[in-house]
């Protein structure tokens, strides 16, 4: 017991970054966590966290643990769900990431109502952009727009696709007019989102004709909520999924420009680990975020059903 209670304890603190966090996740003393590593050190006779008063971080032996007792405590976990009632109520940390943005529209509010049916489940919620390897983040859950995953342990559902648009604020384009058409934004302060597939070239469509134009912009970002910022403030329009702006639409804080052309969907998918058995903790979760976000969109954000 001793030894597998040292390795959950390594792994919950590679996983969270932090010896306090492990501590919390655990229930055990600060000391206690501190304990067990160096017991675990001791007996392997190798470092496997370096640590200053700001951080730690991961030797290679310890990155290479990591991933080994990952896999072993993730099928210890499945053995113990089929022969109790996790199965049923699911409890333990649930680590989640996803863009700011999706984390603030979809994942924060559907929280309340999540916990309230499984409250003995715990969520940490990582915002992040790239695309953090599942391993080495202690990743349970990802949300992405990316359509393909490298990693053929990689399960990906689909969450369907959303339309893109085209918006400025309205003080911009009292100053600055409307674009009439595709070739107009080349004379406009435009604010792009820096981690889209080639970001500073539009494709849009109408009808049967197609038009790709090369933006050289004002500003860009990796994060849609600073490129959202930025057009409230009337600094340029702003290429977006409508589902980050759609409520500043609606207030009539941006108005949407060039709105019989079409740029490409967004793919959006829930990517996770393919084990034998799909832990209990991530079933719900999965079936909880597709209810809700089929439930609490707005009409017109998602071209194609949930599934």
């Amino acid at each position: 017991m001793d030894r597998l209670l040292q390795l959950e304890v390594f792994s919950r603190t590679a996983e969270l970054g932090s010896l306090t966090k492990a501590a919390e996740s655990l229930r055990m003393s600060n000391a206690a966590v501190s304990r067990h590593l160096s017991a675990l050190e001791e007996r392997l006779e190798v470092r496997l966290i370096e640590r200053n008063t700001r951080r730690l971080w991961l030797t290679e032996a310890g990155q290479e643990l990591l991933q080994r007792c990952g896999t072993l405590l993730n099928e210890l976990a499945e053995a113990e769900d089929a022969v109790s009632d996790r199965a049923l109520s699911p409890r333990g940390m649930l680590s989640v990431t996803s863009s700011l943005s999706f984390a603030m529209i979809y994942l924060a509010p559907m929280l309340p109502p999540f916990r309230a049916l499984y409250p003995k489940l715990n969520v940490q919620i990582i915002t992040a952009n790239r695309y953090p390897d599942f391993i080495e983040a202690g990743v349970d859950v990802a949300i992405r727009t990316r359509e393909h995953e490298p990693d053929s342990n990689i399960i990906i559902r689909r969450i369907g696709q959303m339309r893109r648009v085209l918006a400025a604020a309205p003080s911009y384009l009292a100053r600055n007019g409307q674009p009439e058409a595709p070739s107009d934004l080349g004379r406009h302060d435009m604010l792009i989102y820096n981690l889209a597939n080639d970001p500073y070239s539009l494709r849009l469509t109408r009808d049967n004709a197609a038009q790709t134009i090369r933006i050289a912009p004002t500003l860009d970002s990796n994060d849609g909520q600073v490129i959202r910022g930025a057009a409230l403030a009337g600094l340029g329009i702003l290429v977006q999924p409508l589902y980050i702006v759609q409520g500043d639409i609606l207030a009539g804080n941006l108005v949407p420009v060039l709105v019989d052309w079409e740029l490409p969907l967004l793919t959006m998918n829930i990517a996770y680990q393919n084990r034998v058995r799909l832990p209990a903790k991530i079933r719900v979760f999965l079936d909880f975020l597709v209810d809700h976000i089929r439930e609490s969109s707005d009409a017109g954000i998602w071209m194609n059903a949930i599934k």
